[in-house]
């Protein structure tokens, strides 16, 4: 029986070696997932209170009156909602550590992207983070829009009849007239959201 030389690897190693390269394969994929992400797609709702994507939708003659929204974006620019009458409001609140608010970020980065120039504008809302970890994510993310702080809670406050405290990521929509019109309690499927936003861009004002 002849014996491999040193410079022919036997069949035997050749197979131990494909063996260990697969076995690494998946444990370098994972290490280069979100950890936060991976959470949240496992269901456990470990470290964080959030809602199941239940979706809620109102008929026009059940929305009440505008939502009446103040505040300051992270870039010091003024918010005032008696200013967005005539266009459609997406408001995501959201914060870093969230895990599934990362799962949902480059859904809302897309459809923000997707509604760009159709009067529809996004606002993030952050219930928890100093600025600069909030910027941070929406680099990390590539959010194209704006958020607001929101640790004092006065937001929330306002919108406490659709945005549980607890329940976040939340996403409203609401129509031309600043009324609410539609609410997704936890991470947002991208169908479902691009669907419930584009009924109220073909909405009249």
């Amino acid at each position: 029986m002849s014996l491999p030389t040193p410079s022919q690897p036997s069949r035997r190693a050749m197979l131990r070696a494909a063996v260990v390269l697969a076995a690494a394969l998946p444990l370098a994929a994972c290490a280069s997932e979100d950890p936060l992400a991976a959470q949240a797609r496992e269901g456990n709702n470990k470290n964080y209170i959030a809602g199941d994507g239940a979706v809620e939708t109102y008929a026009a003659e059940a929305r009440g009156e505008a939502v009446k929204v103040t505040g300051t974006l992270y870039n010091g620019t003024p918010v005032d909602s008696a200013d967005w009458a005539g266009q459609v409001t997406v408001l995501n609140f959201w914060y870093a550590a969230c895990a599934p608010c990362r799962v949902e970020a480059p859904h809302m980065k897309e459809l923000a992207e997707a509604f760009a120039g159709q009067g529809v504008q996004f606002i993030g809302v952050n219930v928890r983070d100093e600025q600069a970890t909030a910027e941070a994510f929406e680099r990390s993310f590539g959010i194209p829009y704006p958020s607001m702080p929101d640790k004092d809670g006065s937001v929330l406050l306002a919108l406490t009849k659709y945005v549980p405290p607890q329940a976040v990521p939340t996403t409203l929509v609401l129509d031309k007239q600043g009324r609410v019109a539609a609410r997704v309690l936890g991470a947002v499927d991208k169908g479902t959201l691009k669907a419930l936003i584009g009924d109220r861009v073909a909405e009249a004002a």
